[in-house]
């Protein structure tokens, strides 16, 4: 056990997102190698405590309901005959799992897990993890910030208008004329600070406009409101710290009129095309503006980076990074890397190495002036 590395893996969380977090979860737990990695689940339950397990063995469950735990913070699920939790979970704290652990893999899902929050206590308890630091999670959650970063870098855009809640419910009639005469219809809303297309809408229309503001403002205080375009949505994969390598490129075609949350997680006829068919030009395009974007963010690790197409006129935009993108097998930014040759297990494999590499390096920060000296 002493040459394993020990691998934490949070998740679960209070979130939208949280069963989303639960089969990252899963499925990382399943693919790593045992003869490798010691794994230390730590759940964030939905009340937000969080309680760590026993190392894993066997199939894991894959019901949702044999993690959730009693109030007391203790219990001991069931056996069954493929097997479970070997012992009974409990209370932890990022500070408790520090002397425990090598690294973390946090796949908590949405706000307080790819914001930047709990990258943050990761900081201050000097603990490893995989993926993106505070300020690129915090600036890739945010898609305002995010459009403001990529405007900066030069990274073309579809045409946007940044609205705040309290904005929306003092002026609605003067946000709904900029909005028009800026963007037209039909347009998408969305909340600023959420993910897997929660709280998005497409409006037609004024009337439909206002439902899809109103919705929006239940889940953020800042609100996006981006032109719609006739266009391909397809992504590309990021892998890497300073050194990067891209992907092989993705088509999501959902059967729906976009890709909202019912369309990426229960199916709903949503089919994703790996690789795309796209001339090359688009593909080279795509890697080079994804790389862009990643380092503009100052990125690590994993990104999935998306963009609008508009074949008819030949223009590439650039939609949004996800600094920790679905990774079950079947999630997209897995699968883009497959397709490269890279599996499931050893881009865990390279995430965690990356991981430890960006830990060593920040290391070598001077943190007291007089070691100058």
């Amino acid at each position: 056990m002493g040459n394993k590395i020990r691998l934490g893996i949070i998740y679960g969380g209070k979130s939208s997102e949280h069963e989303v977090s639960l089969r990252t979860a899963m499925s990382i737990m399943k693919a790593v190698d045992a003869d490798k990695y010691e794994i230390m689940p730590v759940y964030v339950q939905l009340d937000g405590s969080w309680v760590k397990g026993a190392t894993l063995s066997g199939q894991l469950p894959e019901a949702v309901d044999s993690l959730r735990l009693s109030d007391g913070g203790s219990q001991q699920p069931e056996d069954s005959a493929e097997g479970q939790l070997v012992a009974a979970v409990r209370p932890a704290s990022v500070f408790s799992i520090g002397q425990e652990i090598d690294v973390i893999f946090p796949v908590v899902h949405g706000p307080n897990g790819e914001d930047g929050t709990i990258q943050g206590l990761l900081e201050l308890a000097n603990i490893p993890y995989v993926g993106a630091g505070v300020m690129a999670s915090a600036v890739g959650m945010d898609k305002w910030m995010m459009k403001n970063v990529f405007a900066q870098a030069g990274l073309p855009q579809v045409n946007y208008v940044g609205v705040l809640r309290s904005e929306w419910e003092q002026k609605q009639e003067e946000t709904i004329r900029q909005i028009e005469e800026k963007l037209g219809y039909p347009c998408f809303v969305k909340p600023a600070n959420m993910g897997s297309s929660v709280g998005v809408s497409k409006a037609k229309d004024r009337d439909q406009l206002i439902e899809a503001m109103n919705l929006a403002a239940k889940f953020d205080r800042r609100l996006v409101v981006e032109e719609a375009v006739k266009a391909r949505e397809l992504e590309i994969g990021v892998l890497g710290n300073e050194e990067l390598l891209t992907s092989a490129v993705g088509e999501v075609i959902a059967a729906k009129e976009f890709y909202d949350y019912e369309a990426k997680y229960k199916g709903a006829g949503t089919e994703l095309q790996i690789p795309a068919e796209v001339p090359a030009h688009v593909a080279e395009r795509m890697a080079e503006m994804a790389k862009t974007a990643f380092r503009a963010l100052d990125g690590s690790g994993l990104s999935r980076v998306d963009f609008f197409w508009d074949e008819a006129n030949d223009r590439l935009y650039i939609n949004e990074v996800n600094t920790m993108p679905g990774f079950t097998p079947f999630s997209m930014y897995p699968l883009l890397f497959q397709e490269s040759g890279i599996s499931y297990s050893e881009l865990i494999d390279r995430l965690v190495t990356l991981a430890l590499e960006r830990h060593a390096d920040k290391q070598r920060n001077i943190v007291d002036a007089e070691e100058l000296e």
